[in-house]
C-alpha cells in the first residue's frame, strides 16, 4: 500500500515538474520528503513583489480600520453594504468580502445589537436580508464611503487604457491561479 502511495507521490511530482519553467531547481524538502521545485528565476522575483504588493494592500485596509474603529469584518460588511447600494444576504455578503460564514455571522449580530444594521428575514427563513439602519448609515458615510472615494481616486490617477489593463490581467491572473491551485487539489486528493 505504501508502495502504492509513493509510486502516486512520484507521478504527481513529475507531472508538476514537467509543467514547470526550465529555470527551476530543487532547493528544499517538503513535508512528505519529496523534492519540491522552486524557481529562482525572474518568476519568482515578480511573485515575490507582487505578493508584498498585496500584503501592503491589506495592511493599507487593516491600518484604515482600525483607524475607523472598525474590526475587520465590519469594515467589509459596510464596504460591502456600500457598495451594492441595496440589501444583500448573508451569504452574498461571504461571497462578495470571501470571508467565512461563522465570522460574517457574528460581526452581523453585533452591528444588529449596535443598532447599524437591520436583519430581515425572506421567504426562505434560513436566508436574510442585510440592511443599514438610519445609523448605520452615517456610521457608513463618516468611514467607508470615505475609504471608497480614495479608492476612486486612486484608480482615477491612471488613464482608462492603464485601469482596463490592470483590471484584465489581475483578473486573468486570479484565473490561472485558480485553475492551478484546483489542479494542485486534484492531485493531492488522488494521494
Amino acid at each position: 500500500m505504501e508502495d502504492a502511495k509513493s509510486s502516486t507521490r512520484n507521478e504527481i511530482n513529475s507531472d508538476i515538474e514537467s509543467s514547470a519553467e526550465n529555470n527551476i531547481r530543487s532547493d528544499k524538502k517538503g513535508d512528505n520528503g519529496n523534492n519540491i521545485r522552486k524557481d529562482t528565476g525572474s518568476t519568482a522575483r515578480k511573485l515575490s513583489e507582487y505578493n508584498s504588493i498585496i500584503k501592503e494592500q491589506d495592511e493599507i485596509y487593516r491600518d484604515i480600520a482600525r483607524m475607523l474603529g472598525l474590526p475587520d469584518c465590519a469594515f467589509w460588511i459596510l464596504y460591502a453594504l456600500r457598495d451594492n447600494e441595496k440589501p444583500v444576504t448573508q451569504s452574498e455578503i461571504c461571497n462578495t468580502i470571501y470571508q467565512p460564514k461563522q465570522t460574517v455571522n457574528s460581526s452581523l449580530k453585533k452591528l444588529e445589537r449596535e443598532g447599524i444594521i437591520n436583519l430581515t428575514e425572506m421567504q426562505d427563513r434560513r436566508s436574510k436580508k442585510v440592511h443599514l439602519t438610519p445609523r448605520g448609515i452615517k456610521l457608513a458615510e463618516r468611514t467607508v464611503d470615505y475609504v471608497i472615494w480614495a479608492e476612486q481616486r486612486a484608480l482615477s490617477g491612471l488613464t482608462d487604457k492603464e485601469q482596463n489593463m490592470f483590471m484584465d490581467l489581475f483578473r486573468r491572473y486570479t484565473e490561472l491561479l485558480k485553475n492551478s491551485m484546483n489542479e494542485l487539489k486534484e492531485k493531492k486528493e488522488t494521494v
